[in-house]
């Protein structure tokens, strides 16, 4: 995990806090990290984000989501384009993860988006990550 790469710290402590079975992960705040949490509760995986603090002190609290019989609401995060490989893609090329059952999440022009509200708005971008 690289210091100058957030979205590798943000998938590594929810896979980390999953695996333990936390309720919640805790990590620095950052405007990306945000963006992807707001994605992950659109899309059904996480309960719920909260925001603490200001500035340097600035907190992201993620509320993890378990099933009835404790299964993981997240069962996969991998991430794909990294400072040393950047992986883009456009609107034509954007993958599919799990046939669809699955999510990739892109850094667009427009913002971060998931693989289907890109493909909807013909547009391509970075491929951050996929979530299963």
């Amino acid at each position: 995990m690289s210091v100058n790469d957030p979205i590798a710290d943000f998938l590594t402590r929810i896979r980390n806090a999953q695996m333990a079975k936390h309720d919640t992960a805790e990590m620095p705040h950052s405007k990306m990290k945000v963006e992807l949490s707001r994605i992950l509760k659109e899309q059904g995986y996480i309960t719920d984000f909260s925001e603490k603090g200001s500035g340097a002190e600035a907190t992201l609290t993620v509320e993890l989501k378990y099933g009835p019989d404790g299964r993981r609401g997240i069962t996969g995060l991998r991430r794909m384009s990294r400072p040393g490989r950047r992986v883009y893609r456009k609107q034509n090329d954007i993958p599919r993860v799990l046939d669809g059952l699955g999510v990739a999440i892109l850094s667009t022009s427009r913002g971060i988006l998931t693989d289907h509200a890109a493909r909807r708005q013909g547009i391509g971008g970075e491929v951050l990550c996929f979530v299963y």
